[in-house]
């Protein structure tokens, strides 16, 4: 076989829909970089950026619910540019690595630099340029680890994937508020997040060969055209509309039980100690996911369904933060976190699943992934903007928590428009 006919065959593997199921090992380090991307970001987000918040609040003049929501929606903006601008540089790459890890090597590097520049922020400005260095980066590794899986795994494995990738997530998302709130300080914290970050990433890297696009087969390049492609129709294409929307309000709904938990254990609950409250909420949550998310998963992949484990479990999660709303003590915020556990684990694998079900192009799979990713962190900036004056002027935790409870609801019901997948 040529040198010509080699790279073609690369090339057709990489754009072709995969049949061979991958093994144990591939999973096992993807999962591992996914979790180590989480930890990076879940570190700074549960613990590190409140703390912080709290410390350059009172020299801003603002209180640190603002400058916390500020600097997380700052950071949120850039995710939503950064996760399908690299997906769709990283569809274009033909580098002798692969079409993805070489963007999951200069994400993670970054990433971790980022990290550390946060560890030494010496004020408002300086924090919020790190985490937006932090989402730009952690984006583009991100966008590359999510694109793998259309790229490998054939439709009636992505749901076991899924599961797996979303356990790596809640573990990456435990070990990261373990490691801030066990380092010792905001800079410790930063710093021990970006070493496991790196390293998480290695045995993927290192050991497992990413598939490579031909030359002959890169399109042309258009600015014009680039940048038109990251509008996905809905009417084109409305299944993917569909299922970009429930993802996006189920992640809304989400976000808003996080972004302000630390506070609510210390101001509403009373809890003794917010920062070890969240900790332990965060493991009860990750405990009763890990028990779903992969059971989830590969339970619709044997039934050949997704639609109804999406439904189930949004209305499930809906439930639960409807009880933060009328259970304000501690034991009824740890029963709402074990539900929404149980909730959110089917939900991560089965929605991921279908997502890669509705996709339309294969040459456009880190592209269209990352426009969907968009539903991920557009939520980070909304939640924001609709949390901040909900709790500071109309109602407090209360009705923070009823909205929630309503949008995620909204969410699971439109999952029932989507015609093409079961």
């Amino acid at each position: 076989m040529t040198t010509a006919d080699r790279s073609a065959d690369r090339s057709a593997d990489a754009l072709a829909e995969p049949v061979e199921r991958v093994g144990r090992g591939w999973i096992s380090a993807l999962s591992l970089a996914n979790g180590a991307i989480w930890v990076g970001w879940y570190g700074p987000l549960q613990i590190l950026l409140a703390s912080q918040a709290k410390d350059f609040a009172p020299g801003a003049g603002m209180p640190k619910e603002t400058l916390l929501a500020w600097v997380t929606g700052a950071g949120a903006v850039v995710s939503l540019v950064a996760n399908p601008f690299f997906g769709a540089l990283s569809d274009r790459t033909t580098a002798r690595r692969g079409r993805r890890t070489p963007w999951i090597v200069a994400g993670v590097a970054g990433g971790a630099l980022s990290l550390l520049l946060l560890a030494g922020a010496s004020g408002p400005w300086t924090m919020a340029l790190g985490w937006c260095l932090v989402q730009l980066t952690l984006n583009a590794a991100f966008a590359a680890v999510t694109a793998a899986v259309p790229d490998r795994v054939p439709r009636l494995q992505r749901g076991s994937v899924g599961g797996w990738l979303g356990a790596a997530q809640i573990l990456g998302v435990v070990g990261g508020t373990g490691l801030a709130t066990a380092a010792g300080g905001i800079g410790a914290g930063y710093a021990a997040c970006a070493v496991f970050t790196v390293v998480g990433v290695l045995p993927y890297v290192l050991r497992h060969q990413d598939l490579r696009l031909a030359d002959e087969d890169r399109p042309p390049w258009h600015w014009r055209g680039f940048f038109a492609g990251f509008w996905l129709s809905p009417r084109r294409h409305p299944d993917l509309g569909w299922a970009w929307l429930t993802r996006f309000l189920i992640n809304l709904s989400n976000s808003l039980v996080l972004l302000y938990l630390l506070y609510y254990l210390r101001d509403r609950v009373g809890y003794h100690d917010p920062d070890k409250g969240v900790l332990i909420l965060t493991a009860v949550n990750g405990v009763t996911l890990l028990a779903t998310v992969v059971v989830g998963g590969v339970r619709s992949d044997r039934v050949g369904r997704r639609k109804p484990f999406v439904v189930w479990s949004g209305v499930l999660m809906a439930v639960a933060t409807a009880a933060l709303s009328g259970w304000q003590t501690w034991p009824g915020t740890v029963v709402a976190a074990a539900v929404l556990g149980v909730g959110f684990g089917v939900f991560t694998s089965v929605d991921f699943a279908l997502m890669t079900d509705v996709l339309p192009k294969a040459l456009d799979r880190g592209k269209d992934l990352g426009v969907i990713n968009v539903a991920n962190a557009l939520p980070q900036v909304a939640a924001p903007a609709l949390a901040a004056p909900i709790v500071t002027y109309l109602g407090g935790y209360r009705v923070l928590y009823l909205a929630a409870a309503a949008i995620g609801l909204a969410g699971a019901v439109l999952v029932g428009r989507i015609r093409g997948v079961e």
